[in-house]
C-alpha cells in the first residue's frame, strides 16, 4: 500500500478529534438523562404531589419533547449551523436540569424533564459527525458514538444509585446541569468547525420520503422494536428499584453495588451472540431469541419479586438481551432501508426510541397505581410477547454493505448511465446517484463484489 493510499484509508488527526469530542458530548448528555433511572421511583416521594402515576411521567417525560423536536432540530442545523443548534440544545438541557434540581413539587420535576428533553441534539450531532469525517470512516464514527452511549448508560446506572445516597436527587440534577456545560466546552474548545454543512441522505431525513418509509413493513418492524425496547427500559426501571428495596430487602445504598457487575457480565455475555448474528448470518433467530429472553425476565420479576437471586439473574438476562437488541437494531435498519430512504428511516427510528421512553415511564406509573408491582412487569411481558408476534414474519436480512463513491464530472446528463454501470457490477444490489453532492451511494454484497470495478469509479 502506498503512503498516499494509507493516508486515505486511515483517519486523520482532525477526524479522530471530531469523533472523540462528539462521542464525549453524546456520552455526557446520556449520562445526565439516565442517572436518575435506578433511584427516582424510590426517592421521588420527597416531592409534594408525588403519586406513582406522576413519578412515572417524570421518568419518561424527556422522551416526549425529544421525540417531537429531534427531526426539526436536525433540519434547523442544516440552516443555521450544527454547533449553534447543539449549543442551544445543551443550554436547554442544562436549564431543564436546574428546574428539576430546584423543584419541590413533582410537577416542577416533570417540567424540568420536559425542558431537558427539548434539547434534542442527537440528529445534529450525527450530522456534524458526518460533516467532519470522510465517508469511508462514517461507520467507525457512528460506532464510536454508539459505544459512548452504551458506556455512559452503564456508568449512569452504577453511579446514579451511589450519587443519590451522597448528594440526593437534586444533587444529581445539579450534576447533570454541570455535565451539559462541560459538553458545551468540549464542543467549542475541542470539536473542529466544519467548512460547510452538507445534507447527508444516509444520515438525515428527507421530508418527502416519510410516506415511503412509513409504508415499508420491514423498516416499521424495526421502528416498533426500538420503541418497545425503550418502553421496557423505562417501565422496568420504574418498578425494579421498588422490587429490590421493598420486596427483596436490598437497602437503597446497596443498589449501586449490584448494577455495575451485572452490566459488565451482561456486556461480556452479549458479545458472542452479536458475533454469531453477524458472522454466521443468524441475525433473525438471535434477534427473536433476545426478545423472548426479555419476556422471561419480566415474568420472573412479576412472579418472584421477593427473591433477590431471581431478581438479579433476571436483571443479567434483561441487560444481555437489551444490549444484543440495542446493538443489532441500527445494523438491521441499515441493511433493510433502501439507500434513498436511509436517513429518513433513521430519523423515524430515533423518534420512536424516545416515544418508547415516554410511554414506558407513563405506563409504569399507571400500572403500578392500579395493579401494584406485579402489574407493571406483567404489562411488560405482554408488550414483549406482542412485539415477538409483530416481528416474527420479518425476512432474514441479507448481509449487505454501503459505500459512498465520489465521482468527478457527475451531471444530470450522465447520472443515469453511471447508475446503470454501477448496477451492472457483480455484487451491487442498489445504487443512488446524487448529482448535487457529486456522489453515488452503493449497497452491495461484500462476498460477491468486484472491488476493483467499484474503485475505478472513485479516484483516490
Amino acid at each position: 500500500m502506498t503512503q498516499k493510499q494509507h493516508h486515505t484509508h486511515s483517519m486523520t488527526p482532525l477526524e479522530k478529534r471530531s469523533i472523540t469530542g462528539l462521542s464525549a458530548i453524546f456520552g455526557l448528555r446520556m449520562l445526565g438523562l439516565f442517572m436518575i433511572l435506578p433511584v427516582f421511583s424510590l426517592a421521588a416521594d420527597q416531592y409534594s404531589g408525588a403519586t406513582p402515576m406522576l413519578i412515572g411521567l417524570a421518568i419518561g417525560a424527556y422522551g416526549l419533547t425529544q421525540a417531537l423536536l429531534q427531526i426539526p432540530f436536525g433540519m434547523l442545523s442544516d440552516r443555521i449551523g450544527r454547533k449553534r443548534v447543539i449549543t442551544m440544545g445543551l443550554i436547554l438541557f442544562a436549564a431543564g436540569s436546574v428546574v428539576a434540581a430546584t423543584a419541590d413539587s413533582i410537577y416542577m420535576v416533570i417540567a424540568g424533564r420536559l425542558l431537558q428533553g427539548s434539547g434534542a441534539i442527537a440528529a445534529a450531532i450525527m450530522a456534524l459527525t458526518a460533516d467532519l469525517t470522510r465517508d469511508e470512516h462514517r461507520t467507525k464514527a457512528m460506532a464510536s458514538i454508539g459505544i459512548s452511549i452504551g458506556f455512559s448508560f452503564s456508568i449512569a446506572l452504577a453511579s446514579g444509585a451511589a450519587l443519590e445516597s451522597w448528594i440526593g436527587l437534586s444533587g444529581i440534577f445539579w450534576a447533570t446541569a454541570v455535565l451539559s456545560l462541560v459538553g458545551i466546552a468540549v464542543l467549542h474548545l475541542w470539536v473542529p468547525t466544519p467548512i460547510r454543512c452538507v445534507n447527508h441522505r444516509d444520515i438525515e431525513p428527507v421530508p418527502r420520503q416519510f410516506g415511503k418509509v412509513l409504508k415499508n413493513p420491514e423498516i416499521m418492524r424495526m421502528v416498533f422494536s426500538i420503541m418497545i425496547l425503550h418502553c421496557l427500559l423505562t417501565t422496568s426501571f420504574f418498578a425494579l428499584p421498588i422490587a429490590l428495596q421493598d420486596h427483596a430487602g436490598l437497602a437503597r445504598d446497596q443498589h449501586a453495588l449490584i448494577y455495575l457487575p451485572i452490566l459488565i457480565i451482561a456486556f461480556i455475555s452479549m458479545v458472542p451472540f452479536i458475533l454469531i448474528a453477524e458472522k454466521r448470518r443468524k441475525m433473525k433467530p438471535i434477534f427473536l431469541g433476545a426478545i423472548a429472553v426479555l419476556a422471561i425476565s419480566q415474568l420472573t420479576w412479576a412472579m418472584l419479586p421477593s427473591s433477590l437471586t431471581a431478581l438479579l439473574i433476571s436483571l443479567w438476562l434483561f441487560f444481555t438481551a437489551f444490549n444484543i437488541l440495542e446493538a443489532s437494531l441500527p445494523s438491521l435498519m441499515s441493511k433493510l432501508s433502501p439507500l434513498e430512504n436511509k436517513g429518513t428511516a433513521m430519523g423515524i427510528y430515533s423518534t420512536a426510541q424516545f416515544i418508547g421512553a415516554f410511554i414506558g415511564g407513563t405506563l409504569g406509573g399507571l400500572m403500578y397505581t392500579h395493579y401494584a408491582l406485579s402489574g407493571v412487569f406483567i404489562a411488560g411481558a405482554v408488550l414483549t410477547l406482542i412485539w415477538l408476534i409483530v416481528v416474527s414474519p420479518m425476512k432474514p436480512p441479507r448481509h449487505l454493505t454501503n459505500r459512498i463513491l465520489h465521482i468527478d464530472h457527475l451531471s444530470a446528463t450522465n447520472a443515469d448511465d453511471i447508475a446503470q454501470q454501477l448496477n451492472a457490477i457483480e455484487g451491487v444490489v442498489e445504487t443512488i446517484v446524487v448529482v448535487e453532492e457529486q456522489v453515488a451511494y452503493v449497497k452491495f454484497a461484500p462476498e460477491l463484489i468486484n472491488s476493483e470495478a467499484l474503485d475505478a469509479f472513485s479516484p483516490q
